[in-house]
């Protein structure tokens, strides 16, 4: 288990990024910022990193579900908090969403940072902030970039499973779809592929993955007949049974996913998507060549993605429990 980053997050390339992003960083969300917390709540960055590396030291594969949680939540009408609701009898919330059932996890550990946040700073830290801050410090953990982030969102009092599935982009789409997925949150597709590497961390299920390794021909046969040991090829038997989306190093946040693409070994179909004779080949290609490429386009396409409409000012509220509204 790759549990230890403190090497790679104080690397030259992640350092420049950041310094870059901190120059750009007024500009890109005006109303964000990276010392939002400074007076307010000196303690937020190790009371979170605490809880977080924890929970990763106890399960790895926790720190893809927990980065997991940041893109399905800004995906979904802005980076708002709006996943972490849970559904009453008069609310639906986006956790039951086509996206998200029996796949989103990590509810519990953002519980326990919203706890151990609340008990040193009370009522002053959104979910929606901590859900940024838990992504980032997941990636650096696994040994991927360091960034600032931009902080200042609010949480919102309401969450659309409707659009959950609608906006996230599935296992079996297409390249035009990704693209258009991206596109509707202002995202191009640089974006897309640079935050796809997310992907070299994390397992997905046998239902994911399925068709892909029966019918897909844009995979490496070796890949195919190995996942289809445990992935039978009849809907609804072993659905549940877990792959790596990265073989070569699915506990270490890498650019080894750009390589499987390119060795035709990625996964999923929306994976391979992104290398298979299209307009993102080329970019597949630099990533799978250079880690620094890769770690400062995603460091610069996941602070984009945290700008995806953010309520501010008196919009929203300060959740005290991430799972229900005040």
């Amino acid at each position: 288990m790759a549990s230890s980053a403190t090497g790679s997050s104080f690397s030259m390339a992640a350092l420049s990024s950041a310094c870059f992003l901190v120059l750009i960083g007024a500009s890109t969300s005006a109303q964000l910022s990276l010392d939002h917390y400074s007076r307010s709540c000196p303690v937020l960055f190790p009371t979170v990193r605490l809880i977080v590396g924890a929970a990763i030291a106890r399960e790895a594969r926790m720190g893809a579900s927990l980065l997991r949680l940041f893109f399905h939540d800004c995906f979904v009408n802005g980076c708002d908090g709006s996943l972490l609701l849970d559904d009453t009898p008069t609310f639906t919330g986006e956790k039951n969403a086509a996206p998200n059932v029996n796949s989103a996890r990590g509810f519990e550990v953002v519980d326990q940072v919203k706890l151990a946040v609340e008990g040193v700073c009370p009522g002053i830290v959104s979910c929606a902030d901590l859900l940024a801050i838990i992504a980032r410090d997941s990636v650096v953990i696994l040994g991927g970039p360091w960034w600032p982030v931009k902080l200042g969102r609010r949480d919102a009092r309401s969450a659309s499973q409707a659009a959950a599935n609608e906006s996230i982009p599935g296992p079996m789409s297409d390249l035009n779809e990704l693209i258009s997925s991206f596109r509707k949150v202002g995202l191009d597709v640089r974006d897309l592929v640079a935050l796809a590497g997310a992907h070299t961390i994390g397992l997905s299920r046998c239902a994911n993955f399925r068709d892909r390794v029966y019918n897909d021909t844009d995979i490496d046969v070796l890949l195919a007949q190995v996942r289809k040991f445990g992935c039978p090829g009849v809907d609804g038997i072993d659905d549940d049974n877990l792959a790596p989306l990265d073989f070569r190093s699915p506990l270490t946040f890498d650019h080894s996913y750009y390589s499987n693409l390119v060795q035709r070994r990625g996964l999923l179909h929306s994976d391979q998507q992104l290398f298979n004779g299209g307009p993102t080949d080329l970019l597949v290609k630099l990533y799978s060549r250079s880690p620094v490429a890769f770690r400062g386009d995603f460091v610069a396409s996941i602070t984009r993605m945290g700008d995806i409409k953010p309520l501010t000012g008196s919009n929203g509220e300060i959740r005290r429990n991430c799972r229900r509204v005040n």
